[in-house]
C-alpha cells in the first residue's frame, strides 16, 4: 500500500483498518532503510499513526505542519512522495535526515535544533491572521523539546494573545535521552491521570443540558469546572496559560486521534494536544533500549545490534575518560550535559561520580549559565556540549561566562564536519562565535592524545577555555596512563619547509604532514606546524617560522570567515611580516550531509587538494620545484 502513496491525499479515504495496515507498512521502511542507513530510527517509529492522523484530519501542505527537528518524521516523509527516495536516507546526495523545505512543499519548516517549533508556527499562524487568510497551524512537540526555554517562551506568547493553532505535545517520555526536571514530571502526572479529561468532558455535557439562568449562576458553574479539575489534577499548566486542553491520548490509536486532533481543528483559540507515544514503537530492540536507538548506525534487523565500527575508542570517550581519571583526585570537577550524556559519554562520568553529574535537559543556554555559577563558588565545571549546540548559548557564555571570566571548560564535542546529519550539526562556526570574545581562550589537539593533555592543562587556566574535538574515532595513540604536560599556548613545529609551512590547527595536522611528504618528493621544501591554540595565538613560534620560510598556508575544518586562518591573517597583518599567508578552510555556505571525506575533498583539505593548492600557489610565484 505504501508504495502507491504520492501525497496524504492518497489515504484520506481509507479505513482505520486499512490505516493500521499502512502504519506496518511505513514502520517496516523506516526500519529495513535505517538498519542500512542509520538514522533516528526511535522517535519516528512512535510517531506513525500520529503522523497519519495529522494529515488526514488536516488539508496539508496549505495548513501549516511544523515539525521540532525532524526526528519524527520519517513517516512525514514517505506519505508526502518520498518513498522511492528513502532508501537514500542520509546519504550523499539523497535526502535528508531532517526536513527540508527544498525537498517538498510539506517540509514547511526545517531545524536541526529542537524547541523552534513553537515559535516558527506562531509566525505563521499571526501573519495568517494579518493576511486574513484561514489556514490552521499546527506545531508536533516532542516533550523533551518542552524542556527548551524557547519553547515556553512561544507558549507564554500563544497564550497571551489567543492565536487560533493546535500545539500536539507528542509525548514520548524522551528526547535523545530519558527526559529530566519538573515539567518532565509534570507530564508524567498527566499521563497517570486519564480520568481528568474523561470527567471533565462528563461534567461539561451534563452542564451544557442544565438551562442556565444569569451571571451568577453561569460563574458558579464555572467554578464548578475549576473544582473539579483541581480536584483531580492539582494544576494543568496549559490550560493555566490559556489553551484548551485535551489528553492524554494513545498516540497510536488511530481512531481517538482523528477525533481529537479533528475536535481541536474546530476551535479558534490556542490547544493543546498531549499524545501518549511510545518511542521505538514496533520493533523490539529500539523498544527496549529507546535510547541507544535515538539515532543509531546501521544495524541487524533480526537481532537489533548496531554494527560494530572502527574499534578505536572516539574522541568523545577519551575527553570523558581523561575527566574521570582526573575526577578522582579533584572533587571539585563537575560535569554537565544537555540532554546529551550519552552522544558526549559523559554517562561513563555519571556512572564514576553521579554526584557531580547534571543533566539539565534541552537547555544549554541555562547550563552554560548553570556553569558560571559553579565556577563562582569554586567548583570546576565542565560543559561537554556538540558544537552545534554551543551555538544556542552564545549570549550566555558572553555575559554570564567571559564578561565575569570564570573558569568553564566548554568540550566542545562534533567540532569539524560530522557527515550525515548534515548542515545543521556541522561544527564549524564556534571559532568565529567565540575568539571574539575577552577572557576566551581556544584550543584542539592533532589527536586523542592532545586532547587529554589540553583537558587537563585547561583545569588549572584562570578563565575561560573552549577545547574542541572532532566526531568519531581517534587515531589510535597508545595513551600512557599518566597525562603527558603540555605548555600552554605553544604550538609544535614538527618540520622546517623553506619554500612553504602549512600551519593546521586539529587531527589536519596530520593530512598536512601526508601532504607535505608528498609535496618534498615532488621537489618542495615543505614545513608543518602544529597550532593547538587559537586564542592564545603562539606569536613567538609564527615569528620564528617566518623566519625561515617563504609562504604560510593555515589549514582547518572549519569555515574560513572568522576561524583560525582569519587569526593568523590578523596577527601577520599586525606583524608585518613579509610573507604571503594564505586561508584553506571550508567555504561561506552551509555543508550539506554526506560523508566528511567527500567534503574534504571537494573543497580541497585532503592531501591531494593540499598539495594542488601548494603546488598552484608556487607556481604561480615563479618557484621552481
Amino acid at each position: 500500500m505504501l508504495e502507491t502513496i504520492q501525497s496524504p491525499k492518497d489515504f484520506k479515504h481509507l479505513s482505520t483498518n486499512e490505516l493500521t495496515e499502512l502504519a506496518a507498512e511505513i514502520r517496516r521502511k523506516i526500519i529495513e532503510t535505517t538498519a542500512t542507513t542509520g538514522g533516528h530510527i526511535g522517535a519516528s517509529l512512535g510517531a506513525v499513526e500520529l503522523t497519519l492522523a495529522l494529515h488526514r484530519v488536516y488539508d496539508t501542505p496549505e495548513d501549516r505542519l511544523v515539525w521540532d527537528i525532524g526526528h519524527q518524521a520519517y513517516a512525514h516523509k514517505l506519505v508526502t512522495g518520498r518513498v522511492a527516495q528513502f532508501g537514500e536516507l542520509r546519504q550523499l546526495g539523497g535526502i535528508s535526515g531532517f526536513l527540508k523545505r527544498r525537498e517538498s512543499p510539506y517540509d514547511v519548516w526545517e531545524a536541526g535544533h529542537g524547541g523552534t517549533a513553537l515559535s516558527g508556527a506562531l509566525g505563521m499562524a499571526i501573519a495568517r491572521d494579518l493576511q486574513g487568510g484561514e489556514r490552521h497551524v499546527v506545531a508536533v512537540v516532542g516533550d523533551g523539546a518542552l524542556t527548551a526555554g524557547m519553547a515556553w517562551e512561544a507558549l507564554n506568547q500563544i497564550g497571551h494573545l489567543r492565536t487560533a493553532m493546535v500545539v500536539v505535545v507528542n509525548d514520548n517520555s524522551m528526547s535523545i535521552a530519558p527526559n529530566v526536571g519538573a515539567f518532565s514530571r509534570y507530564l508524567t502526572q498527566l499521563r497517570s491521570a486519564p480520568a481528568y479529561a474523561r470527567l471533565k468532558q462528563d461534567i461539561e455535557n451534563v452542564l451544557e443540558a442544565v438551562p442556565l439562568v444569569g451571571e451568577s449562576l453561569r460563574r458558579r458553574v464555572e467554578r464548578l469546572k475549576d473544582l473539579i479539575r483541581y480536584a483531580v489534577v492539582p494544576q494543568n499548566v496549559f490550560e493555566d496559560l490559556g489553551f484548551e486542553y485535551f489528553g492524554p491520548v494513545d498516540g497510536h490509536d488511530l481512531a481517538a486521534l482523528t477525533s481529537v486532533l479533528g475536535n481541536a481543528r474546530e476551535i479558534h483559540a490556542p490547544v493543546a494536544v498531549h499524545v501518549i507515544t511510545q518511542k521505538g514503537r514496533g520493533y523490539q530492540p529500539a523498544e527496549a533500549q529507546p535510547e541507544r536507538f535515538h539515532g543509531p548506525g546501521p544495524f541487524d534487523v533480526a537481532s537489533g545490534k548496531i554494527r560494530k565500527g572502527q574499534e578505536t575508542p572516539s574522541y568523545s570517550q577519551v575527553a570523558v575518560d581523561t575527566l574521570v581519571q582526573l575526577g578522582q583526585s579533584r572533587p571539585e570537577i563537575v560535569a554537565i550535559t544537555a540532554a546529551m550524556g550519552e552522544g558526549t559519554q559523559l554517562d561513563r562520568f555519571a556512572k564514576a561520580f553521579p554526584q557531580r553529574f547534571y543533566d539539565v535537559g534541552m537547555a544549554e543556554q541555562h547550563a552554560a549559565t548553570f556553569a558560571a555559577g559553579l565556577a563562582q563558588a569554586g567548583m570546576r565545571p565542565v560543559f561537554a556540549v556538540y558544537s552545534t549546540f554551543l551555538q544556542r548559548a552564545c549570549d550566555q557564555v558572553i555575559h554570564d561566562i567571559c564578561h565575569q571570566n570564570l573558569p568553564v571548560i566548554l568540550a566542545i564535542d562534533r567540532a569539524g564536519l560530522v557527515g550525515a546529519d548534515g548542515a545543521t550539526h556541522q561544527g564549524v562556526y564556534d571559532i568565529s562565535l567565540l575568539r571574539p570574545i575577552p577572557h576566551m581562550e581556544i584550543a584542539m589537539g592533532k589527536d586523542e592524545s592532545e586532547l587529554r593533555s589540553l583537558l587537563a592543562a585547561a583545569l588549572d587556566r584562570p578563565g575561560p577555555v573552549a577545547i574542541r574535538y572532532p566526531r568519531g574515532s581517534g587515531r589510535g595513540i597508545a595513551l600512557s596512563k599518566e597525562i603527558p604536560a603540555l605548555a600552554w599556548g605553544k604550538a609544535e613545529w614538527i618540520r622546517q619547509g623553506r619554500h612553504l609551512t602549512l600551519v593546521a590547527l586539529g587531527p589536519i595536522v596530520y593530512t598536512a604532514l601526508e601532504a607535505a611528504t608528498a609535496l618534498e618528493a615532488m621537489g618542495w621544501s615543505i614545513g608543518v606546524v602544529n597550532a593547538r591554540f587559537v586564542k592564545p595565538l603562539d606569536k613567538e613560534t609564527l615569528r620564528e617560522v617566518s623566519r625561515h620560510t617563504e609562504a604560510l598556508l593555515t589549514l582547518e575544518e572549519h569555515v574560513e570567515a572568522g576561524g583560525f586562518g582569519s587569526a593568523v591573517l590578523e596577527w601577520a597583518a599586525g606583524e608585518g611580516i613579509g610573507i604571503p599567508v594564505r586561508v584553506a578552510g571550508l567555504p561561506d555556505m552551509f555543508v550539506d550531509h554526506g560523508p566528511p571525506a567527500h567534503y574534504l575533498a571537494q573543497y580541497g583539505l585532503d592531501r591531494d587538494g593540499i598539495v594542488g593548492r601548494v603546488v598552484a600557489w608556487l607556481q604561480d610565484a615563479g618557484e621552481p620545484a
